[in-house]
């Protein structure tokens, strides 16, 4: 198989992962403001908050607008997420708990890089491919990179919220391509969603490659 100019690869899901769950980050950062709610049931209120969630995509904002755009996406989330789990009134300064949370997301702390990550990354940029991000993920992907150790690797970062397309729209396959100067057949991304990552990248021209990365039981 003839080697990609560029390879694009998803972030949250693929690069690195929450560690323990996203309930277990909020059931804990929840119990600092004297909340206590179950990792579990905030791991499935989560995930249908999450779902039911518009694409991250601001077409009407300002550039200097969208991180707060991307704040206040996030705190609907989480609103609903302690709301649909019947805890959402027990907080006394929920803006407080919610600012705490976001900035936490935004560092390295809950996050682990998967075990096969470094090496693939290391043997691609060896065989002189250019990477790049392509996520649906906010702004706060740049500092979560930094403290992983991982932004060296990457010559561009293309995230939704920023191009104004989020996954599996082709627009943003579209950007991010324009980015290395590559045409569609010549680059592979990699991703976690069938959807989002294969089938998207495929719609748009690319390799598309799925990672299988859910726990095993």
């Amino acid at each position: 198989m003839e080697r990609p100019k560029v390879i694009f690869l998803d972030a949250v899901g693929t690069l690195f992962g929450v560690k323990g769950s996203v309930g277990e980050v909020y059931s804990q950062i929840a119990r600092d403001f004297e909340v206590e709610v179950s990792a579990e049931i905030l791991n499935t209120t989560f995930l249908e908050s999450f779902k039911a969630a518009p694409p991250p995509v601001f077409l009407d904002a300002e550039p200097h607008d969208i991180p707060q755009r991307e704040f206040d996406w996030w705190r609907i989330i989480a609103l609903n997420t302690f709301k649909s789990a019947g805890v959402l009134k027990e907080f006394s300064d929920f803006p407080g708990f919610f600012s705490e949370l976001y900035i936490h997301f935004g560092t390295p702390e809950p996050w682990f890089i998967y075990p096969d990550v470094l090496a693939s990354l290391e043997n691609w940029r060896r065989w002189g491919i250019e990477l790049g991000i392509l996520s649906n993920f906010d702004s706060r992907i740049y500092s979560v990179l930094q403290g992983l150790g991982l932004s060296s690797y990457f010559s561009s970062v293309t995230i939704s919220t920023q191009v104004r397309a989020a996954k599996p729209d082709p627009q943003i396959f579209t950007v991010a391509l324009e980015k290395h100067n590559c045409p569609p057949e010549a680059a592979w991304h990699i991703g976690d969603s069938i959807l989002e990552d294969y089938q998207g990248a495929k719609s748009a021209g690319l390799r598309g490659i799925w990672i299988n990365r859910e726990k095993k039981s």
